[in-house]
Formats: structure tokens, sequence, C-alpha cells
């Protein structure tokens, strides 16, 4: 549901967007900040083969999520329409709360007792300030490899072209 829905949104998002330079600096500095926890996280996460409680994962049990709120939020805030954003917002919470709460399953159901200590330490979603698992959090580093692997640079991409159309409008349509 995620991909078809960005397709929907996404051109209705284009053509009603208003973007200023205030608009396009703060929604870039709110998803910039999403698309390097994304990257975060990317470089911690072995998917299914072992219950990730690294880097960001020591904050949130849904980085990549938070990551993608915030690349979203930045992304609405730069396009300058309060009912956009809101729209945004919705859609984000109508795909992306189900996921989270099936993945607790799908978590539990693979790492039946590791996944039960990491979740009473860490929040579902909004990151706690200080690692809720300290022991693993600085075992484990960074792994580049792993961010190539996941192609977690086409979120970068990505937003460079949307920021790239936007300012675009903004100079062809002020």
């Amino acid at each position: 549901m995620r991909v078809p829905l960005g397709f929907v949104l996404a051109p209705l998002f284009l053509v009603f967007a208003k973007p200023t330079l205030i608009s396009l600096f703060s929604g870039a500095v709110i998803a910039a900040v999403g698309l390097l926890i994304r990257a975060w996280a990317s470089g911690h996460l072995r998917k299914m083969a072992e219950l990730t409680t690294s880097g960001p994962y020591a904050h949130t049990l849904n980085p990549l999520y938070l990551g993608t709120f915030l690349l979203v939020a930045g992304v609405a805030m730069a396009g300058g329409v309060w009912w956009l954003a809101i729209a945004i917002a919705a859609a984000y919470l109508v795909v992306y709360v189900p996921v989270m709460i099936a993945e607790v399953e799908t978590m539990r159901t693979l790492f039946p007792e590791a996944y039960d200590d990491w979740a009473r330490a860490v929040p579902l979603f909004a990151p706690r300030l200080t690692p809720g698992c300290s022991a693993a959090a600085g075992k484990v580093r960074f792994d580049a490899s792993l961010y190539l692997r996941y192609r977690e640079y086409r979120a970068a991409i990505g937003l460079l072209t949307v920021f790239g159309i936007l300012a675009a409008k903004m100079v062809v349509m002020p």
C-alpha cells in the first residue's frame, strides 16, 4: 500500500505545493535529519538474521520508520501548504502504524526472549534520548556495506529529486 499511495500523493503534492525559500530550507533541515536516521539505522540492521539493538535501535524500535516520518514531514513542510502536510501525515499514520504493530508480532516470533527485553527498554516510535540497550549500543558499529546492500542511498536520491522539483517550481511559478 505504501508504494501505490506514494504514486497518488506525490503528483498531488507537486501540483499543489507552493514552496518558498523558508519552507524549502526548514523542510530540508527536518528531512535531512530523517535521512541521517535512516542511514544510521540501515548500517546497523541485519534483517531477519539477528535482533538489532545497536545504534538508533537502542533509542527506538523503529528508527527506519522514524526517519521516514521525518523525511515525509520535511518534504511536507517544504511544500508550504498546511493542508498537504496534514494529508501526508494522515497517510503516513494510516500506512505505517499498522505495519509497526504487525512487525511487533513478527519480531516477537523470530526473537522471543530478546525482543520482549528490548521492547521493555526502548519505545516503539518516539525515541528515548539515552540508549535503552546500553550493552549492545557500543559493541556493534555502523557498517557502510549494510547501508549499500539495502540501497539506502536511494532515499537521498529521491529526496534531492523532490527538493529539486520544488525549488524549480518556486523559481518558475513564484
